[in-house]
């Protein structure tokens, strides 16, 4: 894509992003083409992380970063904070934990010592099919709660969801992991779940978090804590866990 072609050619401190307003050949997690209709928030945003940094020792956990920083970009709005917008785990915004209402793709390029990291981000704003979008979801809670919420804008939500990740991003170089987790864990959807691992009749784990590295850590009985990555591109990520040998 043309961003890809900008990104090594622009001074470093100078950013970069491109909006859509419909896409027709997009990407998605292991080559999937994601298509996403008018009313849908769409950005890909190019950003440096220098290599020896914290970030940068640790470039899985961005796709976490910018997944919460898309929730933030609504739940931080004084009176949008009850609104069901969570993350799932590595890289999908959910309706609660019922309904994907948009996903994150990021990928890396490392030159010398920086990482040249293009994010690719969408999430529905304002379209009620196939599924559901945020709109619906505030349209729910001024019903069940009598407040008079206003309905927001994809534009309004991609500068917002920009300007919380550049913060993730700074108490992440500071705090590291630990500076943005217990923000993470307050809004993803697997707190006390369980899965299987290696296959539909594996044994069963319970998800306990998150590692330094951004893999998802469970808790087999007899077995202690372990880190673990989805198995291929399964449509539901959490469904084959498998330990790295």
């Amino acid at each position: 894509p043309l961003i890809g072609r900008l990104m090594f050619k622009l001074p470093e401190e100078m950013g970069l992003i491109a909006i859509a307003v419909r896409q027709t050949q997009g990407k998605g997690r292991g080559g999937n083409v994601w298509l996403s209709p008018v009313g849908c928030a769409l950005s890909t945003l190019h950003i440096t992380i220098p290599l020896h940094s914290n970030l940068g020792q640790r470039i899985p956990f961005i796709q976490h970063l910018v997944s919460l920083a898309v929730v933030e970009s609504v739940r931080s709005i004084p009176g949008y904070e009850e609104i069901d917008l969570r993350v799932k785990w590595p890289n999908d915004i959910y309706y609660s934990d019922l309904m994907k209402l948009g996903g994150v793709l990021v990928n890396s390029t490392l030159i010398e010592a920086t990482f040249h990291i293009l994010i690719g981000f969408g999430f529905n704003v304002n379209n009620s099919n196939p599924t559901i979008c945020i709109n619906d979801l505030i349209t729910k809670f001024n019903k069940e709660q009598g407040t008079k919420l206003k309905a927001l804008t994809a534009d309004c939500l991609i500068a917002r969801t920009v300007t919380v990740l550049e913060r993730l991003i700074d108490i992440f170089q500071e705090k590291g992991p630990n500076g943005v987790l217990p923000s993470y864990y307050k809004y993803w959807i697997h707190s006390g779940k369980q899965v299987r691992l290696h296959d539909e009749e594996g044994p069963l784990a319970w998800i306990v978090g998150i590692d330094d590295y951004g893999f998802l850590q469970v808790h087999e009985e007899g077995k202690g804590v372990e880190s673990v990555h989805p198995d291929g591109n399964s449509f539901d990520m959490l469904r084959n866990l498998i330990v790295p040998k």
